[in-house]
């Protein structure tokens, strides 16, 4: 009896270990299948976006192939637009006064002879009495020298009195001279100057044409020969002085076109031409001066405006597409290229009903490639593709970035 209850004991432990191995086995099984699975997405990342119709008529996805387009190489440069000192004038008068009117103000439009002022000094009638004077008395020393002259040739004269009387007449001519010019300095026309006219006024007139940019007198206000009454400035002789570093010194040329925007104002562009290029550096930045003739449109430029300029180098034609056609990931840079390649799914498990009505919609595949970028111009980047594309490959040209959030966000950006 003992005996027999030995031999199930071990039967009943034999059955416990032979259940306990499969079930160790079942759970291994399923624990290689769960990791498998998990590592599955490591090991092959997904490439291919799928879109259907309607989403890329939603988002207005356009396709387009890579087109050989003459793109310009360019330089970055910061700079600063100057007015030459010979386009530039202090206004001054060439005698002292007081102003008696301003006929200008800040940002008034002269011409070159314009009248900005006028001022009053007795002084001014001092000068018109001498010079009526000094007429007058020469007429009187005509008349003594050819008295004189006619009594040394009937020898009745001594010549003493002839020299007297000529050095006396060519004195007062050249008086009448230097009283002449200042008077025509001064704005007065000398043959209209007489005893009942005489003038206590005079002009201060633009000595270049351009734009008033400041005002340092005021009416009753006493200005000297060295005082400024205003300053003009004439903006349409602006021109542009680009920084340009050492390193790119060897590609400036002159005759390059130069598209720059203003710092304050980055919505309108202007265009310029460089016409010469430094020879030194410039204080301690190490940059060097290039200057540039601006063209074409200068409204709203002013003498001071800090800029940045875009130098234009030599162009080549090169494979490009529009900029929006490029998407930047993880520092790199994509394009969405339309291909028969199917997205990779997990065959483990049985589709549901709902996934497999999903498939049944038609779908567009985007396989994304990198390429490495090139110089921009125009709205178009020149590509190199790291990968293989076709010549005549459909590439995405607008809304690639959608195509890369659905790639990205998989099935969420589906629902």
């Amino acid at each position: 009896m003992r005996k027999k209850h030995i031999i199930i004991y071990f039967t009943f432990l034999s059955l416990i270990a032979i259940s306990c191995g499969e079930k160790k086995e079942v759970t291994e099984s399923a624990a290689g299948k769960t990791e498998q699975k998990a590592e599955k997405p490591a090991d092959a990342p997904q490439t291919i976006a799928a879109l259907t119709e309607e989403q890329i008529k939603a988002v207005g996805v356009t396709l387009g192939t890579i087109e050989m387009k003459e793109l310009t190489s360019t330089i970055k440069a910061n700079g600063l637009l100057s007015v030459p000192n010979n386009n530039k004038a202090t206004v001054t008068s060439l005698y002292g006064g007081i102003i008696k009117t301003l006929n200008v103000q800040v940002g008034s439009i002269v011409s070159k002879g314009q009248v900005i002022a006028t001022i009053t000094n007795p002084e001014f009638i001092q000068l018109q009495e001498d010079y009526l004077t000094t007429n007058s008395r020469i007429t009187y020393a005509e008349q003594e020298y050819r008295r004189q002259r006619e009594l040394f040739d009937n020898d009745a004269g001594a010549k003493k009195n002839l020299q007297s009387s000529d050095s006396e007449l060519r004195t007062l001519r050249t008086r009448k001279s230097s009283l002449l010019r200042q008077l025509q300095m001064m704005g007065i026309n000398p043959g209209s100057v007489n005893n009942a006219n005489m003038r206590s006024g005079l002009v201060i007139t633009a000595p270049i044409s351009g734009t008033i940019s400041s005002i340092a007198a005021q009416i009753g206000s006493y200005v000297n020969v060295s005082s400024p009454v205003a300053e003009i400035i004439d903006n349409q002789s602006i021109h542009l002085d680009l920084q340009v570093f050492e390193k790119d010194l060897p590609k400036m040329r002159v005759g390059q076109i130069v598209h720059f925007k203003l710092t304050n104002n980055p919505e309108a562009e202007y265009d310029a031409k460089v016409y010469s290029i430094g020879s030194s550096f410039e204080n301690e930045s190490k940059t060097i001066s290039i200057h540039c003739t601006v063209t074409g449109n200068k409204s709203g430029l002013i003498d001071g405006m800090n800029i940045t300029g875009i130098v234009s180098l030599d162009k080549s034609t090169t494979p490009a597409i529009p900029n929006e056609a490029i998407v930047e990931a993880d520092g790199k840079f994509y394009v969405f290229v339309q291909t028969d390649k199917k997205p990779e799914e997990d065959h483990d498990e049985e589709p549901s009903k709902e996934v497999k009505t999903k498939k049944e919609v038609k779908t567009i595949n985007f396989e994304k490639i990198e390429v490495v970028k090139g110089s921009s111009d125009m709205g178009y980047t020149a590509i190199t593709p790291v990968g293989n594309i076709e010549p005549n490959a459909k590439i995405v040209v607008k809304s690639a970035f959608f195509v890369n959030a659905k790639l990205t966000n998989g099935g969420e950006h589906d629902e």
